[in-house]
């Protein structure tokens, strides 16, 4: 079914496209629900722990606040709130830019370092028990090769502002 406007046509989605669009949306909210839920005992969100990988994953523990926001998706401001969060919980802290006297780098704390040592087991299982455990190694192949598209358009989307 077609609609159309003076500015464009609207090309609705057929069954087929609708379902698969409707059951990708249910399985992300539904499973960063239930990994957000699982975080929950150690005290941390989804965006904690994504902030906690991200900083334990780079060069001497520390990433400049600009390039973590861009690699969290999160805006600078939202990420700053965040870091002030997780600074008072002891997990970061923020150090000075040399080179750039108005950048800032979130470093992970020793005691971020432990909390990563202790929470990243226990979210790797429920990541395998909520997902990967329940999709054949076939489909997971085919999941990929079908998503590395979309995930390549948005991102070159994003990149363009």
């Amino acid at each position: 079914m077609e609609t159309e406007t003076a500015e464009h046509v609207t090309t609705w989605l057929n069954e087929d496209e609708q379902r698969a669009w409707r059951i990708h949306l249910d399985v992300s909210r539904l499973l960063m629900y239930q990994l957000e839920r699982d975080l929950q005992p150690f005290g941390l969100t989804n965006n904690d722990y994504e902030i906690l990988v991200n900083l334990s994953e780079a060069d001497g523990h520390r990433m400049r606040m600009s390039d973590l926001a861009r690699s969290t998706l999160q805006s600078k401001s939202r990420l700053s709130h965040q870091i002030t969060r997780m600074e008072a919980a002891g997990l970061v802290r923020r150090e000075n830019c040399e080179e750039d006297r108005r950048g800032l780098y979130a470093v992970l704390t020793e005691q971020g370092w432990e909390m990563m040592r202790e929470v990243a087991p226990q979210h790797v299982a429920s990541v395998r028990r909520h997902f990967i455990d329940l999709i054949s190694t076939d489909d997971l192949d085919a999941y990929h090769q079908a998503l590395l598209p979309v995930a390549q358009h948005l991102r070159e989307a994003r990149s363009r502002g």
